[in-house]
């Protein structure tokens, strides 16, 4: 009955991080800092590995595909949070937070299926070094990226399609700061057991399933580098995983957190902190871990550098 007399609405507000209007400027310059630092070294990188032929490898390829991930990932919900800063009530058609949610959990997904695909890699080149211009050939890579960024997208279709179905009430305050599938839930008029249970299930075994395939690679991978007789050649080989299981644990554990459970039974106030991490200040780690941690692309920064002083100052080199 109570449901019945709420009011129908055809829009969403997001709730202030802040009453205060210095803080809601402190915030504002803060993330877009994080915004365009994480744009800037994902397009950096991007930039890199496609000016530099030593880096044209299966593994730089997924990264590459990663960083562009990462590019629109934060795209989907920083410039709306942004936005939300700078005026005095955050507002979101419902239709636009739907589209929202599509395309956040569609990049979110892909980047899922990326990471796996380069745990695969790393098994590849680690376990099966001999056949690993076969097992990742151009073709091969080509195809595994088209079917992450297929996958991603269709995954959360279905679950998108059934919201775009139901109707939503009073009030319409979303304590979040995009269109995360709980809060879309707690607004609904009518019944969503069926939608949280399809999402529930979606998201479970997707997440799962991609990190039991990636623990079960990194499992060969370390009984491989356990074996190798050489103390050298074992520390080679881990070094080139570190740099992706950095990645991993930071993804995974967001997620599993987030998403591997009954969503609406949980406040958002600390879901709202853990998305910020995954969804606003990983993009900008991975670029800096994939860099800081890796010599061939400190290397290519190196030579992307000196071309562009080249290219700037040509008389310099004249002389």
């Amino acid at each position: 009955m109570e449901k019945a007399n709420r009011t129908l609405v055809t829009e969403f507000v997001f709730l202030r991080f802040s009453n205060s209007p210095s803080l809601q400027l402190l915030y504002f310059s803060f993330f877009l800092l994080v915004y365009l630092l994480s744009l800037a070294g994902n397009v950096l990188i991007l930039l890199i590995v496609a000016l530099d032929s030593r880096l044209h490898t299966p593994m730089y390829f997924f990264i590459c595909n990663l960083s562009l991930v990462e590019f629109w990932y934060t795209t989907v919900t920083v410039p709306k949070m942004l936005a939300n800063f700078l005026t005095s009530k955050g507002i979101i058609s419902v239709p636009s937070c739907i589209t929202q949610y599509y395309f956040f959990f569609s990049l979110a997904a892909t980047e899922l299926f990326i990471l796996t695909t380069m745990a695969f890699d790393r098994y590849a080149a680690i376990c099966r070094p001999l056949h690993y211009p076969l097992l990742l050939s151009p073709q091969t890579c080509g195809t595994l990226a088209g079917v992450c960024w297929s996958v991603g997208f269709l995954c959360p279709m279905f679950p998108s399609f059934l919201l775009a179905q139901i109707s939503f009430c009073t009030p319409n305050q979303i304590n979040h700061f995009f269109c995360d599938a709980d809060q879309i839930f707690r607004l609904s008029c009518t019944d969503t057991y069926t939608i949280q249970v399809v999402g529930y299930t979606f998201s479970t075994v997707i997440i799962l399933g991609a990190l039991v395939f990636t623990m079960a690679s990194y499992a060969k991978i370390l009984v491989t580098i356990l074996g190798m007789a050489s103390a050298a050649a074992r520390r080679k080989a881990f070094s080139t995983c570190t740099a992706h299981l950095s990645v991993i644990t930071i993804y995974f554990g967001t997620l599993i957190f987030m998403y591997v459970r009954p969503a609406v039974k949980y406040e958002s106030s600390s879901n709202k902190i853990v998305s910020i991490f995954y969804s606003v200040i990983t993009p900008l780690l991975n670029p800096l871990i994939y860099t800081l941690r890796n010599k061939d692309v400190k290397e290519a920064l190196k030579v992307l550098v000196f071309r562009i002083q080249k290219f700037c100052h040509p008389r310099k080199e004249n002389q």
